[in-house]
């Protein structure tokens, strides 16, 4: 797929893999579309982008209010009047035991990762429809393949999203309209220093796994190359990655690996 000039839309841009994601689609003179909450953050990011006012345009969204989501597209088209590609990036990790956790704070989970993340899908994939062409990529994670403790509904939001998109991808595929899963492993960034605990208080606590993880300039070439190719699926990380293959395997000896390596937080 050649980006040049496509007006791509970019979820959770205002820090960590959309902001880089963002830097390296600039160098590809697409047109951006940057989203997030945080409108002084989004502002901050498009004065480090290299593009004219013409070809960017920062639009606040809140994932968790996804009924909005065709009112959010119609901002989108009246700028630019095509929608080419939507990076589906935003969401909100977890720490906090199941049992520990509020309904209330799972429903928050699963509104912004899985609900915000489909609706914004759902409402852009008609236009790409029309236009007889489009790419959808989404990033999970590879916590959405296997589980940890205090990240079980995070977990799940993630899971939930291979189960849409898998489908989505098939009845979408006639139309020309790809969508590409994103599965990140441990990536430098603070999400999850802004995960959520059980009461919905923030965690203000990073994690040793982000801290040594892949940069975000690293992460964003790999992230290009893949919306770049036909792929379906990508997997984007250090030697975590080999958790994959390693479930499917030997699943027990992976459980009780986890649980070992674990076991102090419980």
């Amino acid at each position: 797929m050649n980006l040049l000039g496509k007006v791509i839309w970019i979820t959770g841009a205002s820090s960590g893999i959309g902001e880089a994601i963002a830097y390296e689609l600039a160098k590809e003179n697409c047109k951006l579309i940057l989203s997030a909450r945080r409108v002084e953050e989004l502002n901050r990011v498009r004065k480090n982008i290299n593009l004219s006012d013409e070809d960017v345009l920062i639009l606040p969204i809140d994932l968790e209010q996804h009924q909005n989501a065709n009112d959010w597209t119609k901002q989108v088209m009246a700028k630019f009047n095509r929608i080419d590609v939507l990076i589906n990036n935003g969401g909100i990790s977890q720490k906090s035991f199941a049992l520990e956790t509020d309904t209330a704070v799972e429903r928050k989970i699963m509104d912004i990762n899985y609900f915000g993340n489909v609706a914004l899908s759902k409402a852009v994939a008609p236009i790409m429809l029309q236009q007889k062409s489009g790419k959808i990529a989404v990033t999970t994670s590879i916590i959405g393949k296997f589980s940890l403790p205090d990240l079980t509904t995070y977990s799940a939001s993630k899971h939930a999203l291979y189960g849409f998109y898998d489908g989505f991808r098939m009845e979408l595929r006639k139309h020309n309209v790809h969508v590409l899963i994103v599965s990140p492993g441990f990536i430098n960034t603070n999400v999850a220093i802004n995960a959520i605990k059980g009461d919905g208080n923030l965690a203000n606590e990073n994690s040793p796994a982000m801290e040594k993880g892949m940069k975000t300039n690293v992460f964003s070439r790999k992230f290009v190359k893949a919306l770049k190719s036909n792929r379906n699926h990508k997997y984007i990380g250090k030697k975590e990655l080999l958790t994959i293959p390693f479930k499917l395997i030997l699943p027990n000896i992976f459980y009780n690996l986890m649980y070992n390596m674990r076991k102090n937080n419980l």
